[in-house]
């Protein structure tokens, strides 16, 4: 078998890299039974990151592996990568350019600029800003940080991986949301060849990974989700594919409903105000869209907390 293309001493070599920078985010222990589950249930909270999502990993390996030229770095983003860039730019003192598409949320586009990044609106749609981002980083000479689809991103995304792994080395399953698929290639890649069964969660409209897998290659898929400025990928990559084909068990879909109810959830009965994209994985659970067996050890990634809060109370209330 050859070598897979982010390996576990990768991920160590980031985790050295990026320690201090990135929090540790806690875990919390629902017990067996919980939720009506026959699954012995956690939660990883990984909402509780800087700048709001595990996208300050990736964004931190970025920047702290790669020369960074004088015209700074420049991202396109739902709003969490940006948010996670900007962050990370404030703080090694780096300009930051960040392109959103218009479909982002007020309360991700206020983040961006709260961290001293300039925001460019680049389209309707997040392949839009790409490609805006794409120019804009050929015009001027700007480092561009891909929020999935480099090496750099998914082996930061991974010390998320090995961070769990360490707090909880017990567990069997994990189930993990998917946009553009570097989160799930990095937790993937830390846990590929042990007992862990990595589990991808989409919205039944935005399925990017699923049709991948399926496919056998990446492949373009209409867009329509609640969560689609956060997992709402068209096409998730060589890469992203290539790592995931052989780690990821399965990829689980889930209707708009589900996310919105664990978002509901997650509010109502643990005070975590979580965006849609961040409860998807926790609304697998609770629809039944991943049903664990009986004594099973689930652990649930909470993992973008960047919500419009307006919003949220609507939902909750």
């Amino acid at each position: 078998m050859s070598e897979r293309p982010v390996t576990r001493p990768m991920i160590e070599e980031a985790a050295a890299r990026i320690a201090g920078h990135a929090r540790v985010t806690p875990v919390m222990r629902l017990g067996p039974g919980a939720l009506g589950s026959e699954g012995d249930i956690s939660l990883k909270l990984e909402c509780l990151q800087h700048a709001g999502s595990f996208k300050t990993r990736g964004a931190f390996n970025n920047l702290l592996s790669l020369t960074v030229p004088a015209a700074g770095v420049s991202a396109a983003s739902g709003g969490n990568h940006g948010a996670a860039v900007a962050y990370a730019a404030m703080k090694r003192g780096v300009k930051a350019t960040i392109f959103v598409p218009e479909i982002s949320p007020t309360a991700k586009i206020e983040a961006i600029r709260r961290f001293g990044a300039e925001v460019v609106v680049g389209g309707a749609q997040y392949d839009d800003a790409q490609a805006a981002c794409d120019r804009f980083v050929v015009e001027t000479g700007a480092l561009k940080i891909h929020p999935f689809a480099a090496k750099e991103t998914i082996t930061g995304q991974g010390t998320l991986g090995r961070e769990w792994d360490l707090q909880e080395p017990d567990l069997d399953t994990v189930l993990v949301a998917v946009g553009g698929g570097g989160l799930i290639s990095g937790i993937a890649s830390w846990f590929a060849g042990s007992k862990v069964k990595v589990v991808g969660v989409e919205p039944e409209g935005s399925r990017a990974l699923q049709a991948a897998l399926d496919a056998k290659g990446p492949i373009e898929v209409k867009v329509a989700s609640v969560a689609a400025d956060s997992l709402g990928a068209r096409n998730v990559g060589q890469l992203v594919y290539d790592v995931c084909k052989g780690a990821v068990d399965h990829v689980a879909l889930v209707p708009d409903a589900a996310i919105t109810q664990a978002q509901a959830a997650l509010w109502r009965d643990f005070r975590l105000a979580v965006e849609p994209g961040g409860a998807a994985a926790f609304g697998a659970l609770i629809s039944g869209a991943y049903k664990p067996a009986k004594g099973e050890r689930l652990g649930v990634l909470v993992c973008g907390a960047n919500v419009d809060l307006a919003k949220l109370a609507t939902i909750a209330g």
